[in-house]
C-alpha cells in the first residue's frame, strides 16, 4: 500500500434494507442502480423465512398472521408480525442480520483470491467442500449456543452460495429452481464440463450474450467462468468471469458470463441469476431450520431478540453481600419480565476470582440461569487484586453485539495488561460496559473483619481503570458501598427494558462547570437522567416549557431523584413537555451525563474502508485513520415518521464538531460525508424532525447517540487467515501487516518499532513477535505473522476471538484488529439419514364428513447407517398428527429407529424429517390412499327359521318395486330408522357391489331414491336357510354408490316399518330391478 493509496473510510450501517446500496453481487461497492446485491439477497431470504416461520407457529396456534411474505418486506414489518402486532423495536433483529451480511461481505476481502469462495474457474467441487464445512460450523455452533458464530459462518456460506447464480452457466442452462445439490454433499455433481472441455467463444464486440458455445448447452454442461486480476492466463477455450478488473476476460476467449450486475457481460439475465440466489438461500436456511427448530431459528435470525442480562460477578470472599444482592436483582428482573417482550433473550454469567475466572454460563432459560447464580458463593481471594479483565473478556466475546455488561467487584484488576484488548473488543462488538463498585476509598485498605475474611477496598486511582473501559463502551461506574448496592441496581433494571435507545451522553474530564442541552421527542417515554460524580457536585434542570428543579429537591415538576453513592437517577416528567431541555452541571472533578429513554426510533453503524479493486468497499476492523476523509451511512428503525436533518461528530474534549454533508437515500438511510477528520474521541449524534402525532401542525426534533466511542489512529493494521475454522489439537497462522499514516493514507517514507500484543478469549497458547519495525525504505509496513493453536480437548463449535494489538514506541497511540475462529470436528458423516416405508394402513374414506371418525397409520424405519454419526432426532415437518418410536437393530448392524406417524383422516399428508449428530437432514413423505367408498359397509344378517317382521311407519309413504322373483318390498318412511336384527343361529350376508353405492339412513323427511350408475351393482345374500329377515340397525348406515350421476337414497323412518321378504333371492332380485329402473331414468 502507497501514499496513492487513499484509506477512505466509511461509517455505514451494514442492515436489513440496503437496496440498491451495493453493485449487484458484490458486497458494499458502488451504489448500482437496478442491481441487487449479496446483502439485498440475505435480507431478502431472511425476512421471508423468518415471516414463513411466524405464519406457521401463528397458525399452529390459532392466530391470525397479516403480512404479505414477497422481496419488497423490512424488518420492521416482520418483527411487528412476528409480535402479534405488540410495539417493538426491531434494532437487535436488524443487528443480527446485519451481522449476517458483514460476513458475507468479509469473503470478497478475507478470500479475494480464492476461486473456490466464488465457484470462479469451475472449481466445483472444491465450492461445495467450502458450503459444507461452514454450513457445519453453523449447525455446531447452534447446538453449543454459540449464535452470534453461527450467524459469522452463515454470512459467509451465503456469500459462497450465492456466488454460484451469479458466476456459472446454471442460468444459461435454463434452470428455474437452484441446483440444492450444492447444500448436499452426499449427492454426486452432475454434468460437469471437463478440464480440455471447450465453453466460451469470443463475444461480439461488447454483446456477449451467445458467447456460450451450442454444444455446451445443448448437452447441457456446467461450467463457470475463470478470474484473475493479475494474469491474463486460462485454459484454452475456457470462459472468463468478465469485467475491467479480469484479466482472464481479454484473451481468447474474450468477455465474459458473469451476472454481478446489470452491467455484466450477462447482465440480461442479472435479475433471475438473483432471483435463484434468493432462493438457494432460502432452501439452505430451511435445511438450518430443520435442525434448529423453530424457536432457536427465530432467535438466530434475531427476530425475537431482547436484552441480554449479562453479569461478570467477583466471587472472593469479600463479595458475599455483593452476591446476595445480585441474586435479588436477576430474581426480580427475571420474575417481572418472563413471558413478556421485554423477557431477555439470553442469560450469560461469569465469574471470577483468583486464579480462576469463567467459565462462562451461557443459556437462554431463566430457571437454569438463577440456578447457576444462586450457586455461586464468595470465598478464597488471599491478595486483593482479581481476575477482573479476563472474565469481562469472556463476556464481551460470550454476548451479542450491543449487549450491556454489569462487572460487579470490590478489587483492582490483577490484569490490567488486558486494557487494550478488552477496549479493542468493545469497539468491535459496540457492547456497554457498567461496573458496580464497592468500596472505593482514597487509598488502599486492609484490614480483618469480624467473620475472619480480610476486608479490602478499590482505591480512586485502581478504579480509574475501570472508569476509562466504562467511558470507552458509554457504560458507567457506580461507587457505593455495599448496603447501598441493591438501591443501585435499578440502573440493571432500567437497561433491561425494551427498546433503549441513548439520548445524550458526556463525560467531562478533567471537571469543569458546563451546560448541557437534549431533546425530548414524542416518540420517547420513560426517560432517565444519570449524573455520576463527586459528592459536591451540584445540578439543575430546565424544561422546554420554562420549569426548572435542582439537586437540592429530590422531588419535584420536572423530575424524583435517588441519591446512592456517586449515582444519581433521576426520573423526569416529560409530559407535554416536548423540545429542548437543559441540564447544568456544577463540578471540578470528573463527571457524566446519560440521558436514556425508551423508543422504537434507534440506529446502528459500521466501519468500512474503500479499496480499489472488484469488490469496492470493505468492511473494517479496528479504529478510523486520523486526518481522513469519512462518510456516514446512517440506518434508522421506525424510520416511517422522521426526517435526519443534521449528523455530526463530536468531540466534548474540545469540544470539536464535525457536521457532515447530508444525503437522504430512502428507506430511512442517510449518508453524511466528513472531510479531515481531526484526531480525537468522537460521538456520532443525529439530529431530525419527527411527526409521529397527526394532531400537530408542526413536526417535533428528535436526537439520538452511539454510545461507541469512536477513536482515531495514525496506525494501521490489518490481519487475514486462510480459514474461519480450526480443527482440535491445530494451528493456524495470521499474517498481519502495520503501517504508519499520515492525513489518512500510509506514509511511505516513515518508520518506527511496535509493540505486538495477541490475545484469545480461550486462552489457547499463540505465538507472536513482541515487536515489529517499519525499516527505512520499506514502503512504511512491517509484517508479522500470529500463530493459534486449538487443543485436542476442544468442543466442535467453540468459538475463538484473537485481538492483535499495534501499539507505537511512545505508548500513546494504539490500533487493533479482531479475528474470529470456530473450532470443528473434520466433516466425515456427510450422509443424510435414509428412510424405507414399511406400511401405510388403512385406506381412509373420501368422504370429508366421516374423516375425523377415521384414523391412518404410517410406519418407517430411519437409519444413518453403519458409519454414520446417528440419528439425533426425528420430528413432523407437514402434518397433524402423533409420533412414537422405538430403537431397532437392522441385519448388518446398523441402528434403526423405526417411527409410528398416526392421524386422522381429515390430513393425507405427511414429511417427516430426520436430523443425524452432525446436522445432516434426511426426508421422508407418506400419503394414504382414498377409497372409492366413503366408509367399509358390513351388513351382518342370522337367521334360522322363516319369520316375519312387520316395520310401521310415523307417516305412509309406499314404494312398490315387482321383481323376477316373487317379492313385495314396502318401505314407508318419515323420520330415522331403527332396524332391530332377530336372529336365532348366526347367518351372515355380504353385500358387494361392482360400483359403491350410498344409501343414507337417517332422515326427517319421506324417503327419496335418486341413482344412476354406469355399472348395475350386483349384490350377494348368503342364508342358511330361506327365511323373511328381520334387520334392525343400531346406527344409520351409509353405503356410498359411484355412479355416472351422483346418487342418493335416504330412507327414514320414525317407527318401526313393515318390509316383507320373501326370500333371500327376492331380496337380489329387489335390488337388481331397483338399479337397473335408475338406470333407465338416468
Amino acid at each position: 500500500m502507497t501514499a496513492r493509496q487513499t484509506e477512505k473510510l466509511l461509517v455505514v450501517v451494514v442492515i436489513m434494507s440496503l437496496l440498491n446500496l451495493t453493485d449487484s453481487f458484490q458486497s458494499l461497492n458502488s451504489f448500482a442502480v437496478n442491481s441487487t446485491s449479496h446483502l439485498d439477497i440475505t435480507q431478502m431470504a431472511v425476512l421471508r423465512k423468518t415471516a414463513e416461520i411466524c405464519r406457521d407457529i401463528a397458525a399452529s396456534e390459532g392466530r391470525n398472521f397479516s403480512l404479505n411474505i414477497d422481496n419488497s418486506l423490512s424488518a420492521d414489518a416482520v418483527q411487528r408480525a412476528c409480535s402479534s402486532g405488540n410495539a417493538s423495536s426491531s434494532l437487535l433483529f436488524q443487528n443480527s442480520i446485519g451481522l449476517m451480511q458483514r460476513f458475507n461481505a468479509i469473503v470478497d476481502f478475507d478470500f479475494q483470491q480464492s476461486e473456490e469462495h466464488h465457484f470462479y474457474s469451475e472449481t466445483f467441487l472444491k465450492g461445495r467442500e467450502v458450503i459444507t464445512a461452514g454450513v457445519a460450523v453453523v449447525k455446531s455452533s447452534i447446538r453449543r449456543g454459540n449464535l452470534d458464530s453461527a450467524r459469522r459462518a452463515l454470512g459467509q456460506v451465503f456469500h459462497t452460495l450465492q456466488d454460484f447464480y451469479s458466476h456459472s452457466n446454471w442460468i444459461e442452462l435454463g434452470n428455474n429452481a437452484p441446483y440444492n445439490v450444492l447444500i448436499r454433499p452426499d449427492q454426486p455433481l452432475k454434468n460437469l464440463a471437463e478440464p480440455n472441455t471447450s465453453t466460451c467463444r469470443n463475444c461480439t464486440g461488447e454483446n456477449c450474450n451467445d458467447n456460450l458455445l451450442p454444444d455446451l448447452l445443448q448437452q447441457g454442461l456446467l461450467t463457470s467462468g475463470y478470474f484473475n486480476s493479475t494474469s491474463s492466463a486460462k485454459p484454452s477455450g475456457k470462459c472468463s468471469h468478465g469485467g475491467s478488473f479480469d484479466q482472464t476476460s481479454k484473451q481468447d476467449p474474450v468477455g465474459g458470463i458473469s451476472k454481478d450486475a446489470v452491467g455484466s457481460s450477462h447482465g440480461f439475465l442479472h435479475h433471475k441469476a438473483a432471483e435463484m440466489a434468493v432462493d438457494a438461500t432460502l432452501e439452505l436456511l430451511e435445511d438450518i431450520r430443520i435442525v434448529a427448530g423453530n424457536r432457536i431459528f427465530l432467535r438466530l435470525m434475531g427476530v425475537f431478540q431482547s436484552p441480554v442480562l449479562c453479569f461478570v460477578i467477583d466471587t472472593t470472599g469479600t463479595m458475599g453481600i455483593d452476591i446476595f444482592f445480585a441474586k435479588m436483582v436477576v430474581n426480580s428482573i427475571i420474575d417481572s419480565k418472563r413471558g413478556t417482550l421485554q423477557e431477555p433473550s439470553l442469560y450469560i454469567l461469569v465469574p471470577f476470582n483468583d486464579p480462576a475466572f469463567g467459565p462462562a454460563i451461557v443459556t437462554t432459560n431463566a430457571d437454569e440461569f438463577k440456578d447457576s447464580m444462586n450457586k455461586l458463593t464468595a470465598s478464597g481471594g488471599g491478595d486483593i487484586p482479581e481476575m477482573s479483565l479476563s472474565g469481562l473478556q469472556l463476556a464481551l466475546t460470550a454476548a451479542p453485539p450491543s449487549s450491556e455488561i454489569f462487572v460487579f467487584t470490590d478489587a483492582p484488576a490483577k490484569d490490567s495488561q488486558l486494557k487494550n484488548t478488552i477496549i479493542g473488543l468493545i469497539e468491535s462488538t459496540k457492547s456497554v460496559v457498567t461496573f458496580m463498585l464497592t468500596d472505593v476509598t482514597a487509598r488502599r485498605r486492609r484490614r480483618r473483619s469480624s467473620h475472619g475474611v480480610f476486608r479490602r477496598a478499590l482505591t480512586q486511582s485502581d478504579a480509574q481503570l475501570y472508569q476509562d473501559l466504562a467511558q470507552a463502551s458509554g457504560g458507567q461506574t457506580i461507587e457505593v458501598t455495599k448496603v447501598e448496592l441493591l438501591l443501585a441496581t435499578r440502573i440493571i433494571e432500567d437497561s433491561s427494558a425494551g427498546a433503549v435507545v441513548t439520548v445524550f451522553q458526556a463525560v467531562q474530564n478533567p471537571g469543569r462547570p458546563d451546560n448541557f442541552t437534549f431533546t425530548v421527542d414524542g416518540l420517547l417515554k420513560n426517560i432517565i437522567v444519570y449524573i455520576t460524580g463527586a459528592s459536591s457536585l451540584t445540578f439543575s434542570l430546565n424544561s422546554s416549557q420554562g420549569l426548572t428543579q435542582s439537586s437540592s429537591q429530590s422531588s419535584g415538576p420536572l423530575f424524583s431523584l435517588i441519591t446512592v453513592g456517586n449515582l444519581r437517577r433521576l426520573k423526569l416528567n416529560t409530559e407535554n413537555q416536548t423540545g429542548l431541555w437543559q441540564i447544568s452541571v456544577g463540578s471540578n472533578n470528573p463527571y457524566s451525563v446519560k440521558v436514556i429513554g425508551q423508543s422504537p426510533l434507534d440506529f446502528i453503524f459500521y466501519f468500512v474502508e474503500e479499496r480499489e479493486g472488484v469488490h469496492g468497499n470493505n468492511i473494517k476492523e479496528g479504529r478510523i485513520l486520523a486526518g481522513g476523509n469519512v462518510s456516514a451511512l446512517v440506518f434508522l428503525t421506525d424510520s416511517n415518521t422522521v426526517r435526519v436533518t443534521e449528523v455530526i461528530l463530536f468531540d466534548s474534549s474540545g469540544p470539536t464538531e464535525v457536521k457532515g454533508s447530508l444525503k437522504a437515500l430512502g428507506r430511512g438511510i442517510y449518508q453524511a460525508d466528513f472531510t479531515g477528520i481531526p484526531g480525537g474521541v468522537f460521538v456520532l449524534r443525529l439530529k431530525g424532525e419527527e411527526s409521529s402525532s397527526t394532531s400537530r401542525s408542526t413536526p417535533n426534533t428528535f436526537q439520538r447517540q452511539s454510545t461507541l466511542k469512536i477513536t482515531t489512529s495514525t496506525i494501521f493494521i490489518t490481519a487475514k487467515s486462510s480459514a474461519t475454522s480450526i480443527e482440535a489439537n491445530s494451528s493456524v497462522s495470521v499474517p498481519f501487516t502495520v503501517a504508519i499514516t499520515t492525513n489518512g493514507v500510509v506514509n511511505d517514507s516513515a518508520a518506527g518499532t511496535f509493540t505486538v500484543r495477541a490475545n484469545n478469549d480461550r486462552g489457547y497458547a499463540s505465538t507472536s513477535p513482541n515487536t515489529v519495525t517499519i525499516e527505512a525504505g520499506s514502503g512504511g509496513t512491517a509484517n508479522g505473522t500470529v500463530t493459534l493453536t486449538v487443543p485436542a480437548n476442544a468442543a466442535s463449535g467453540t468459538d475463538v476471538t484473537l485481538t492483535i494489538e499495534a501499539q507505537d514506541a511512545a505508548a500513546t497511540d494504539i490500533n487493533y484488529t479482531v479475528l474470529r475462529f470456530s473450532v470443528i470436528e473434520r466433516v466425515t458423516d456427510i450422509a443424510s439419514p435414509v428412510c424405507q416405508e414399511v406400511s401405510i394402513s388403512p385406506i381412509c374414506p373420501s368422504s370429508s364428513s366421516l374423516c375425523a371418525s377415521s384414523q391412518w397409520e404410517f410406519i418407517a424405519n430411519f437409519t444413518d447407517g453403519i458409519s454414520g454419526t446417528g440419528i439425533e432426532s426425528i420430528s413432523i415437518s407437514q402434518g397433524n398428527g402423533t409420533l412414537n418410536e422405538i430403537k431397532m437393530v437392522g441385519a448388518g448392524g446398523e441402528s434403526i429407529t423405526r417411527v409410528t406417524y398416526s392421524a386422522s383422516c381429515c390430513f393425507l399428508n405427511v414429511e417427516l424429517v430426520a436430523v443425524d449428530r452432525v446436522g445432516n437432514v434426511g426426508r421422508c413423505v407418506g400419503q394414504v390412499r382414498q377409497s372409492t367408498t366413503a366408509a367399509p359397509v358390513t351388513t351382518t344378517v342370522t337367521t334360522a327359521a322363516p319369520a316375519t317382521t312387520t316395520v310401521t311407519t310415523a307417516a305412509p309413504a309406499t314404494t312398490t318395486v315387482t321383481t323376477a322373483a316373487p317379492a313385495t318390498t314396502a318401505v314407508t318412511t318419515a323420520a330415522p330408522v331403527t332396524t332391530a336384527v332377530t336372529t336365532a343361529a348366526p347367518v351372515t350376508t355380504a353385500v358387494n357391489t361392482a360400483a359403491p353405492a350410498t344409501t343414507v339412513v337417517a332422515t326427517a323427511a319421506p324417503a327419496t331414491t335418486a341413482k344412476a350408475t354406469a355399472a348395475p351393482a350386483t349384490t350377494a345374500v348368503a342364508t342358511a336357510a330361506p327365511a323373511t329377515i328381520a334387520i334392525t340397525t343400531i346406527a344409520p348406515v351409509t353405503t356410498t354408490v359411484t355412479t355416472a350421476a351422483s346418487v342418493t337414497t335416504a330412507v327414514s323412518t320414525a317407527a318401526p316399518a313393515s318390509t316383507a321378504v320373501a326370500t333371500a333371492a327376492s331380496v337380489i332380485s329387489a335390488i337388481t330391478t331397483t338399479i337397473l329402473l335408475h338406470l333407465v331414468y338416468f
